[in-house]
């Protein structure tokens, strides 16, 4: 025996399928927020860090151990001021107005390992990639260059930005990516494929690029800003569209970290105060644990 059913078109009050409905009526994906206000603002000077490698405006680099107010290693070679340091595992790279690039082995007594000397202008951006295998840098000629770790010319120079680049970083999430941001004259974040050696596309923010940073769980991206909005963004990759603008700092927003856990950034402006805004998710997987141990806690309760 069969009887219809009342979900057929031939018993519906409206012209409107069953089937459109169930898509009008499922509950609707809440859109993500992103709070424009930071949850926590401190003065620089209240914060204490553990051990840092200092560069100085005399070219030489100091390793500290601040817990202990103890300078450990005093390193020379640079003739004018070091403005970027980037660690790879035991070995620290340095740019310099000096318009050089020195590979230091800490573990070791000697002044460098390898002197890279293709900029024409201060070095002003250094990024390794997660596996230490290429090296990217910037300079105030408006080059980005890329470099094999243990080579002393670059693979490739990129001469497309027409301001300093300062702001670099690889993308964690496929091998190879890698952005950069203009100065001022500038203003673009542009993204390149350093396996093959080309750019692959260019957005025009309107402002100074300062920094980026790529999330550690989601494909995007933070960008602060300098000249004339000194305003903290954030992008989806790779459409670029804008999810977010923060603003609060007051000067242009030279520093940017990412938190251990990926959630949070801190920016540091000349507004002399460090901000923290929470900006990206957790991960699926993380988000999964969460609700397998709020389960588990439910369960016990009970």
């Amino acid at each position: 025996m069969h009887f219809d059913s009342p979900s057929r078109q031939i018993y519906a009050a409206t012209p409107v399928s069953y089937e459109s409905r169930n898509i009008l009526l499922s509950p609707k994906t809440r859109p993500r927020m992103i709070s424009k206000v930071p949850f926590k603002v401190l003065d620089a000077p209240d914060l204490r860090g553990t051990h840092l490698a200092v560069g100085t405006d005399t070219g030489a680099i100091q390793i500290w151990d601040v817990q202990t107010s103890q300078r450990v290693r005093t390193m020379t070679g640079h003739t004018k001021r070091v403005g970027v340091l980037a660690w790879n595992d035991h070995i620290l790279t340095s740019g310099s107005r000096d318009r050089d690039i020195y590979h230091r082995d800490v573990r070791t007594p000697g002044m460098w390992q390898h002197q890279l000397s293709s900029h024409t202008g201060e070095v002003c951006g250094l990024k390794w990639n997660s596996s230490g295998t290429q090296l990217a840098s910037g300079g105030n000629d408006n080059k980005l260059m890329i470099w094999e770790k243990d080579a002393t010319v670059p693979i490739y120079k990129f001469r497309e930005h027409t301001a300093a680049v300062k702001a670099i970083d690889w993308n964690p999430h496929q091998a190879g990516i890698l952005a950069s941001g203009g100065g001022t004259a500038d203003q673009h974040i542009r993204f390149w494929n350093t396996i093959t050696g080309t750019a692959i596309s260019a957005t025009d923010t309107g402002s100074q690029v300062c920094n980026l940073a790529w999330s550690k769980t989601t494909n995007e991206l933070v960008s602060t800003h300098g000249f004339s909005q000194n305003q903290v963004l954030v992008w989806k990759y790779p459409s670029m569209q804008q999810i977010a603008s923060l603003s609060g700092h007051t000067f242009r927003v030279l520093y940017l970290a990412l938190s251990p856990d990926g959630q949070t950034i801190v920016t540091g402006a000349g507004d002399e105060t460090l901000r923290f805004w929470s900006v990206f998710q957790k991960s699926k997987s993380e988000r999964r644990d969460d609700d397998d141990e709020l389960t588990a806690a439910v369960s016990t309760i009970r």
